[in-house]
């Protein structure tokens, strides 16, 4: 049987990769240098977008959640982008508030504007939204939520502490790729604390429009989030296996 010849066309159906963008000469072609500029403006815009903190709040309000806001020590964004340490840490201010807020629930949920404030506008409350009843489904205790200016995924550690955590959920805005600007992760950490590294988290990312949808990211973090707390351990001691069982099965949102 004769194999059906492929084109670079049909590949760059299947793929938002720039792949066999021609050339005029020895440079690109019009249109390929058109998008490409295109697209790293869209990147640089998420990066530099303002974060609706306020906006953000009032959504997870709305859920059901009691909204607390803390910011990091980066004082604006030039220091957060040129000072990736200050993001990882707590301004006093912040911190002193959080201690009054401590509680016994299992797990806290940080949302921090991290490198794309669009993705976070764009997609974490109806993340949130969608995991909030598989949470309880699981009889897993939600404490007060926490939206964070100037975030990397570290500050919820500290976050997690002082709220008591058992475990800290950070959704936080990806860095802005030439494809997918508006990206949101999520990172799930067990027990956290000072001294975590990437290596004590799970992590589900490319929650966007053309990637992994809201619906799906939410069954993956409950997933991770339940393991976690059940067998006491997290990164890259625990394999996600979410999918194993087939598709996820859909539950009412809130």
């Amino acid at each position: 049987m004769t194999t059906p010849t492929r084109s670079f066309a049909d590949l760059r159906r299947l793929t938002p990769a720039r792949v066999a963008l021609g050339r005029s000469g020895v440079s690109l072609t019009t249109d390929a240098l058109l998008d490409f500029t295109l697209a790293h403006a869209r990147a640089r815009d998420a990066v530099h977008a303002a974060f609706n903190a306020d906006g953000l709040a009032a959504e997870l309000a709305a859920l059901g959640l009691a909204p607390l806001a803390a910011a990091s020590q980066a004082a604006n964004r030039r220091d957060y982008l040129a000072r990736p340490d200050l993001g990882r840490r707590l301004d006093p201010a912040a911190r002193a508030v959080l201690q009054q807020h401590g509680s016994a629930a299992d797990l806290a949920i940080v949302v921090g504007d991290g490198l794309s404030p669009t993705a976070v506008t764009a997609q974490a409350a109806e993340v949130v939204r969608r995991l909030l009843p598989r949470l309880a489904a699981g009889g897993i205790s939600v404490g007060p939520a926490v939206v964070a200016s100037g975030a990397r995924v570290a500050l919820g550690d500290e976050i997690g502490t002082l709220l008591g955590a058992r475990i800290v959920l950070v959704l936080i805005g990806e860095r802005p790729g030439l494809s997918a600007p508006a990206s949101l992760g999520a990172y799930v950490t067990l027990g956290p604390g000072p001294g975590r590294t990437d290596a004590d988290r799970n992590c589900v990312s490319n929650i966007h429009a053309a990637g992994i949808s809201p619906a799906e990211a939410a069954f993956k973090i409950a997933w991770l989030v339940r393991e976690a707390l059940s067998r006491g351990i997290c990164g890259v001691a625990l394999k996600d296996e979410s999918g194993d069982g087939g598709a996820a099965p859909e539950l009412p949102a809130p």
